[in-house]
């Protein structure tokens, strides 16, 4: 009974911790910078967002508040700002090398994962339905799924197993990892030190998660009606013939 006890309060440990750094993220960073310098930290950032966007298995990280927070550490009024034109530079490349490792990570696993026929999700019909919508909507999905949490971490890793062309991915993601450092930092360059958003920040993190996550929910809500739409018609063609 002792083994299983410790095991449980150290996750109860692990998670509580967790959740202390994502609820005071800015607080972090900025003791970051003062105890391991604008430079060290900035190569934290490029690792955290290169995690983020490269590992499937890790969409829970931070990144749009991350970037928000790098651009107000930007700011004259901070003792040790960072760099606003490096986080431009290294923080887009740091995510485009993430997505060119899990395109091809999805590149490489796909056509081995989705060969059962059987299997519900990992079956060749799914493949072939990926495929087809990465042929007609890779571009777009690749460059808005930049902006909306979790997505971005799997869009690259789908846009593998579809077979998108990788020009084509890698020229939409360069463009969208670009213009999302760019809106997000520059964001954070210009109001993350207003006082009313620094006492607040916490409530606006959670603003801008469901800002970005209301495209991906109405997308969803429009293909499940346009699906039963067509179930229905379908349905009603079956009960006239």
């Amino acid at each position: 009974m002792i083994l299983p006890q410790i095991f449980a309060e150290a996750d109860m440990n692990f998670f509580q911790q967790f959740w202390e750094i994502a609820t005071n993220v800015q607080s972090y960073v900025e003791k970051w910078v003062g105890e391991l310098g604008p430079w060290a930290v900035t190569g934290i950032l490029c690792l955290i967002v290169f995690c983020e966007t490269g590992l499937v298995v890790m969409p829970w990280l931070p990144g749009d508040s991350l970037l928000f927070i790098a651009g107000s550490l930007c700011a004259p009024v901070i003792t040790e700002p960072l760099s606003f034109g490096w986080l431009l530079l290294l923080l887009p490349l740091s995510a485009i090398l993430g997505d060119n490792l899990n395109y091809w990570i999805g590149k490489f696993t796909g056509p081995k994962v989705f060969r059962r026929e059987k299997s519900f999700f990992f079956n060749a019909e799914v493949l072939h339905r990926t495929q087809k919508f990465y042929e007609k909507h890779g571009g777009k999905m690749v460059l808005l799924a930049r902006f909306v949490p979790l997505v971005r971490t799997f869009a690259p890793f789908v846009a593998g197993v579809g077979g998108m062309d990788y020009r084509k991915f890698l020229g939409y993601g360069i463009l969208g990892s670009f213009f999302w450092v760019l809106v997000c930092s520059g964001a954070g360059l210009l109001f993350g030190n207003i006082p009313w958003v620094k006492e607040h920040f916490d409530y606006i993190v959670l603003a801008v998660i469901c800002i970005s996550l209301a495209p991906a929910a109405f997308a969803f809500i429009q293909a499940r009606a346009r699906m039963r739409k067509g179930q229905k018609a379908a349905g009603g063609n079956s009960r006239e013939s």
